[in-house]
């Protein structure tokens, strides 16, 4: 697996043009904003109805501090995965929310083709952070989908962190070179600093590596996974 950190970064690689697949809610775009360096941002959802409600109640306003109403901001409400074919717009950075993959719809935004063209439209040093369940609850499929971004061609730097609603949740940064932590201040975090972070990289037995299949267009074994894993969960 190519998890490696040889190339450190001087300063924070979220430059200029930023890409957010699912998200409707304007959170993940709330704390894009923060930064300054970030130009534009490209939100695509495909309920319109969620960037609407988002957009004009006032206590999710509040919630996401506007961000859905920045001039920075163009949203686009449609099929990530046809947009993606579509659309070739390149991004320095990219932020993949989506709802985990508890059925085929959803399991074609975990694929190798997804992957393949979410890569197409990464800049040369472009990063992608994606959402990608428990490694706790879901372990097989976690790692499925971390198997599934490198099939894609893309390097892998797995990680996990503690969400109170939760519980343990994994994402993955995905990028066209090898990745490494930044050397930079974290930019106004509350839990999350430069000596915490690289804790985040590191999973205890329970949450290691397991062998899986890659998730295809043609078998969505990431579905079977996550449905057997969660049924356990549950009883």
């Amino acid at each position: 697996m190519r998890r490696s950190s040889t190339r450190q970064c001087s300063r924070l690689e979220i430059q200029a043009r930023v890409l957010i697949l699912g998200g409707g809610d304007g959170l993940a775009l709330r704390e894009a904003l923060k930064y300054d360096s970030v130009e534009s941002v490209t939100l695509v959802d495909l309920d319109r109805e969620m960037t609407h409600l988002f957009m004009t109640n006032g206590l999710l306003r509040q919630l996401n501090a506007d961000s859905l109403k920045s001039p920075k901001l163009k949203i686009v409400n449609a099929d990530a995965f046809v947009w993606l074919d579509q659309n070739s717009d390149v991004f320095d950075f990219a932020i993949v929310d989506f709802p985990d993959p508890t059925n085929y719809a959803l399991g074609k935004l975990y694929t190798t083709a997804f992957y393949k063209m979410l890569a197409r439209h990464l800049a040369g040093n472009g990063m992608a952070a994606i959402q990608a369940t428990s490694p706790l609850y879901a372990r097989q499929s976690y790692w499925c989908i971390v198997k599934t971004i490198e099939t894609a061609g893309l390097h892998t730097a797995p990680y996990h962190v503690y969400v109170p609603s939760f519980g343990e949740w994994g994402f993955v940064i995905a990028s066209k070179k090898p990745y490494g932590l930044p050397t930079v201040s974290l930019h106004e975090l509350k839990f999350v600093t430069t000596e915490t972070l690289p804790g985040f990289f590191l999973f205890p037995p329970d949450m290691s590596y397991v062998d899986t299949e890659p998730n295809q267009l043609n078998n969505q074994i990431l579905v079977r996974y996550y449905e057997s894993e969660w049924q356990q969960v549950s009883q």
